[in-house]
């Protein structure tokens, strides 16, 4: 067997035994990557879309978290006031979460409770879905001490 330099189909010099045809041509069929830009991009750009998908469904639930904190406050600030009542509390939350958008907080629900010492209003529902495949919860409590007159002694009014 002889040796002898080579040149391949890429250019380059090789010395030592001659390769035969077949293994030359794998080996340029192996570094040729003709479409791999293809190949890649069909796999990336699905996972690129979820990812987005991903990143706008959270921000939906954090928004949707959001407008449930604003409406349980806003219920609790109405329903501890003296003379006001549970239910007063509860139609107020209801009106600024028609206000703030409903769409946003699905299948919302709204209850309102008022204790001597506390009030209490708590929205439930879950944010909107844009994939369609799941549904995060949202849950807000907003809690106020109950407004209570007294005289100077320390009794009621």
């Amino acid at each position: 067997m002889t040796t002898a330099t080579v040149t391949t189909i890429d250019g380059q010099r090789q010395s030592g035994t001659p390769p035969t045809r077949r293994r030359l041509l794998v080996r340029a069929l192996l570094r040729d990557e003709r479409g791999a830009v293809s190949a890649e991009l069909v796999i990336a750009t699905p996972l690129l879309l979820l990812l987005i998908m991903g990143v706008i469904q959270f921000a939906l639930w954090e928004h949707a978290e959001h407008i449930a904190s604003a409406v349980a406050q806003q219920g609790v600030s109405v329903g501890r006031l003296q003379g006001e009542t549970a239910a007063a509390g509860q139609q107020e939350a209801q009106s600024v979460l028609d206000q703030l958008g409903p769409s946003v907080l699905a299948g919302s629900n709204i209850t309102a409770t008022r204790g001597v010492e506390a009030t209490t209003v708590t929205v439930t529902g879950h944010a909107e879905s844009i994939i369609g495949l799941f549904s995060l919860p949202v849950r807000a409590v907003a809690t106020g001490p109950t407004e209570q007159y007294t005289t100077l002694a320390g009794g009621p009014p």
